[in-house]
């Protein structure tokens, strides 16, 4: 008779039973459920197949994804920026940081906002704090890479600013440029509305950042007013480019990833999508920021 060994702890969000979607083999697992409960979504193989299409056929369609990778280190070697630290900030270490107070706290971890001082001139950032243990059990890791790389190269007025980034034996840390105005969503919360001048300048804001970014292949995917933060003279900044991905210019991704209200049709029905699905994304937050839905 065989001993049961615990093969790991599922959390919020991750999947089993995939295998099904392929053959008619009988499980060997059991599912247990901890306290204080599990709830859990199915899916049938016949719905699967339905909507999303073969698993096995999905496995085995070229994405095109080593042409991207080839496409990508040519873009670091375009823009030396990507995937280094900022040279302002290169000898700054995380002990030079002095916190001054929280800026926000979520399931990730927490916002604080640092100031470093050099020279007699104080200067004051935001730095991200991440669990690493967090983002392992979510499988994150490739997310924070992409993302890493993607926000060093990105220096445009519009985007929220990386200057580098730190890790110690728990946390990985971004320090960010300081949006000192607050989220567009607590704005928006509070206000219920925008004034059709206010709307207009925020998408604005937006279509400059998406000019610049569709500019070198990389589709933001995750448009919402809780990703729009205002700098201090009021403009409107991405934040947050987990979702980002560099594609190229005529390729196309079949990632199912973004806000549930935003995501485009495409993307829903795994047709495969390019940059146009960040323009559907607009179209709905331009809705949600005039009637508050």
């Amino acid at each position: 008779r065989s001993v049961e060994e615990e093969i790991r702890i599922l959390v919020r969000g991750e999947y089993f039973g995939e295998q099904a979607l392929i053959r008619e083999d009988k499980r060997t697992a059991n599912i247990i459920a901890m306290s204080p409960g599990v709830e859990c979504l199915t899916l049938d193989r016949e719905s699967f197949t339905k909507h999303i299409g073969d698993l096995c056929e999905l496995q085995e369609k070229n994405y095109g994804d080593e042409e991207r990778v080839l496409a990508f280190r040519n873009l670091e070697n375009t823009h030396p920026s990507l995937g280094s630290c900022q040279p302002e900030l290169m000898d700054v270490n995380l002990t030079d940081l002095e916190v001054v107070g929280t800026l926000g706290v979520g399931g990730f971890g927490r916002v604080e906002l640092v100031k470093l001082e050099r020279n007699g001139d104080t200067k004051v950032y935001a730095l991200k704090c991440m669990k690493k243990r967090h983002i392992v059990d979510t499988r994150q890791q490739e997310h924070m890479y992409s993302e890493r790389k993607i926000m060093l190269a990105c220096q445009s007025p519009f985007i929220c600013r990386l200057y580098r980034t730190y890790k110690d034996a728990k946390f990985v840390y971004m320090l960010l440029e300081a949006c000192m105005g607050g989220e567009v969503w607590t704005i928006l919360r509070d206000r219920v509305t925008f004034e059709d001048s206010t709307a207009k300048f925020i998408v604005a804001c937006v279509l400059q950042a998406f000019d610049f970014l569709h500019a070198r292949g990389i589709v933001y995917r995750d448009l919402k007013p809780e990703n729009l933060l205002l700098d201090a003279r009021g403009y409107a900044k991405l934040v947050d480019f987990g979702f980002s991905k560099f594609i190229g210019y005529s390729s196309k991704t079949w990632t199912f990833c973004g806000t549930p209200e935003y995501v485009a049709p495409e993307i829903i029905l795994n047709k495969g999508h390019d940059r146009s699905v960040d323009y559907w994304a607009l179209g709905i937050l331009i809705h949600e920021l005039l009637t508050g839905m």
